[in-house]
């Protein structure tokens, strides 16, 4: 049985207290991840052993699906936050959860973080920062110059290739894609391509068929999911004429890898990276050039 309005506030209060006058002997920090990417980028900074909880979407590295969970980052159990006993929370934006979260750990003496990179570079950047955070800073150095190194390395081998145009199937009945996303389409770039949906102004457009047909992208990205394969995208819309699918250029990716603002992002956008550099092939040796 769930209490609800001052019954609630009667157990919350309570269960405050408790955890208040427990006291915590031990210095080394408990951390609460409020979202999934959270979790990965704690595990890169080689603080993962410092994880008390998080949300039930978070299920990578595999040590993470043993974690408690406090909710599933829309709504919040603020006793079992008390429980666990939080010194540093990590969520994504500050969103209606998470602002409902922000007097429980002013009463808990606990840091409420937020981490919401933007860019691929700002990957590394938080894998540090969240290393100087909860005290594993060397071994978050070490990672974040892995990942830089990955990135420089992208930006060499692509920055001066002919840009090819992308479109990202998100969901197919009904249709939508990315669009004005500014890490991935960031991680497009490195890869010298193009969204062809990045103007858009909304993150994730539903789009018409036709729309797609009439921007021609020259790679489809397909997002992984079940019942879902490279061969029965690239039949469904070779049978509407779509030139790269024709050509076999559909790329099948793992969503949590891609879309999540975490270290995978750096794989998913390497085996990008890949299929647009033989999209390009592509183009080249079928004689059609690329977008300038």
């Amino acid at each position: 049985m769930i209490a609800t309005g001052s019954a609630a506030k009667l157990i919350l209060t309570a269960t405050l207290a408790v955890a208040a006058g427990s006291g915590q002997p031990d210095k080394s920090p408990r951390v609460i991840t409020l979202a999934p990417h959270a979790t990965e980028l704690i595990h890169a900074a080689g603080a993962g052993h410092t994880l008390v909880g998080t949300v039930s979407s978070s299920d990578f590295p595999e040590s993470a699906r043993e974690l408690p969970r406090v909710g599933d980052g829309i709504l919040l159990n603020q006793e079992r936050i008390i429980t666990l006993k939080p010194t540093v929370l990590v969520g994504w934006l500050p969103s209606n959860a998470a602002r409902q979260i922000e007097p429980v750990a002013h009463r808990l003496g606990a840091q409420l973080t937020y981490s919401r990179p933007l860019s691929l570079r700002d990957i590394p950047a938080e894998v540090l920062r969240l290393g100087r955070l909860l005290g594993t800073e060397d071994q978050a150095a070490r990672a974040a110059g892995e990942l830089e190194a990955r990135i420089d390395a992208l930006e060499r081998r692509y920055a001066s290739q002919s840009p090819v145009k992308v479109f990202i199937e998100v969901g197919e009945r009904p249709l939508y894609t990315i669009g004005d996303d500014p890490l991935l389409n960031d991680a497009l770039r490195l890869c010298s391509a193009v969204n062809i949906y990045a103007a858009t102004g909304l993150p994730a457009p539903r789009v018409p068929v036709e729309s797609v047909l009439v921007n021609q992208p020259e790679l489809i990205v397909v997002s992984e999911r079940p019942g879902v394969e490279a061969s029965a995208a690239r039949e469904r819309w070779s049978q509407l004429g779509l030139s790269a699918a024709l050509q076999g250029h559909v790329h099948l990716a793992d969503p949590d890898a891609l879309y999540r603002p975490g270290p995978r992002l750096i794989d998913a956008t390497e085996a990008l990276c890949a299929a647009v550099d033989a999209a390009r092939s592509g183009l080249k040796q079928s004689g059609d050039a690329p977008i300038k």
